[in-house]
């Protein structure tokens, strides 16, 4: 999000990697940076070329960074949470061809990372840090199977790939009511949005990101909305939010139609949803306190007095678990997980009924993400929220959603309840996002690289 040039093509970033690497014909660097593009396993790389950063999703962007570290052609790469941003499948992709490397070109591979799952199926040596020290080190079969630290098992337990855990089963977190049991909050109707693409020669004018998507969401319930990166989760969001008009098809929240209308028009309802988004040290203002973040909802919508706002933010500290004292700190002054938490404290100022989550612990290490998703089920049961949580981690939606519906390219492919999406899935999409989830690998591959 911050590591790309906003003012600058992408295919210009690339291709600055790719000249100080030197040795490489002028004629050639226009090849040289479509083929970096399209080993980071990015579609369509000449039109990719000509873009700039912000008409990219999240996961792009992460894929053109590692575009540019691969282009530079390294002996050592450090990989800083590599795929963090990246959906499962792709994450799949990127983490082979990085495999690739180490074996084949003698890359030396260190990856930093919380996502134990990956460490398991990756890492030919485990090393677990500790408030800067190492507390335990040795192959994954070992340190991430059998560990000896209890912060080490502390870790593999709030791992989603490497315990994950079905809703509605014996060891699942909750067993969601049967469809239908409660009402509709919020419609999606034959939904399709166009966006309009750079000029270039042989390509076409427009990209749909949405292509008639239709969804709905109960009251109390939670639809978990999954995918590739790139395959049209957030613009969904973005649509059901208000934030972008449709191209075609209809918003309607508690049976009122709310795409088409003005900001203003659709206001009095707003209080009603809100959105919790999914990078925690971007959603807050940097300037304000955190009681200031909290109650600046109220201040727009004129609720209660000042002494009235800061009563609610005392009792929204409360429900989100943070202690009292975090009020009149700033945003770099928490965590990560701190940070998530006073942004889900600012969504429920105003009492909605519906929380748009986009993504919201995919930027926290796994036992920060397990308090999450645990607070967030709490929430769910003790106010009756309803939730549209958008992640492209089908293991962290299997802790929490009721109903799953899986987008590619702008479609949705498969809809239905967790448990059947998850144990019997009806298409080769939502096969491969299963496969591709990180730590339900055999724990002896790694472990085998490592002897030789």
């Amino acid at each position: 999000m911050v590591a790309l040039n906003p003012t600058l093509r992408v295919g210009t970033q690339v291709a600055e990697a790719v000249r100080h690497r030197g040795g490489v014909d002028r004629r050639q660097l226009s090849a040289e940076v479509v083929e970096a593009l399209e080993r980071a396993g990015l579609d369509n790389p000449v039109l990719r070329a000509r873009q700039y950063p912000h008409e990219l999703s999240g996961g792009m962007r992460q894929r053109v960074l590692i575009a540019i570290a691969l282009a530079g052609q390294p002996q050592l790469l450090i990989a800083d949470e590599p795929t963090s941003a990246l959906d499962v499948t792709l994450q799949r992709r990127i983490l082979d061809h990085l495999d690739t490397l180490v074996r084949d070109a003698g890359i030396s591979l260190l990856i930093i990372t919380h996502d134990l799952g990956v460490a398991a199926d990756r890492a030919d040596r485990v090393l677990v840090m500790q408030h800067g020290r190492i507390i335990e080190q040795g192959p994954p079969a070992q340190v991430l199977v059998a560990p000896r630290h209890e912060y080490s098992r502390q870790l593999v337990a709030a791992a989603p790939g490497l315990s994950l855990r079905l809703p509605g089963t014996a060891t699942g977190d909750q067993s969601p009511a049967p469809v239908g049991t409660a009402p509709e909050i919020l419609r999606l109707e034959h939904l399709t949005k166009d966006y309009p693409l750079p000029r270039s020669p042989g390509t076409a004018r427009v990209h749909r990101a949405v292509d008639d998507v239709s969804l709905t969401v109960q009251a109390g319930r939670t639809l978990g909305l999954v995918g590739e990166s790139g395959s049209g989760k957030t613009t969904v969001l973005r649509l059901a939010l208000g934030l972008e008009a449709p191209t075609s098809g209809t918003v309607t929240f508690d049976g009122e139609q709310i795409s088409g209308r003005s900001w203003q028009q659709t206001r009095s309802l707003r209080r009603r949803f809100q959105l919790v988004h999914q990078n925690p040290y971007a959603s807050l203002d940097p300037r304000f306190t955190v009681h200031d973040s909290i109650v600046e909802p109220l201040v727009s919508f004129r609720i209660g007095s000042a002494a009235g706002r800061t009563a609610r933010a005392t009792e929204l500290l409360d429900q989100v678990a943070l202690p009292q004292a975090v009020q009149r700190r700033k945003p770099a002054e928490l965590s990560g997980g701190q940070r998530q938490r006073v942004a889900i404290a600012r969504a429920l100022a105003l009492s909605p009924e519906l929380l748009l989550l986009d993504e919201p612990v995919s930027a926290l290490d796994v036992s920060v993400q397990a308090q999450i998703l645990d607070l967030l089920a709490d929430l769910q049961r003790d106010l009756g929220l309803a939730y549209l949580f958008v992640s492209h981690d089908l293991a962290v939606v299997a802790r929490l959603a009721h109903q799953v519906a899986v987008m590619r390219a702008g479609v949705i492919v498969e809809h239905g309840d967790t448990r059947t999406v998850f144990t019997d899935p009806g298409t080769a999409c939502t096969r491969d996002l299963l496969d591709a989830i990180p730590g339900r690998r055999e724990p002896t591959a790694a472990t085998d690289r490592a002897d030789h």
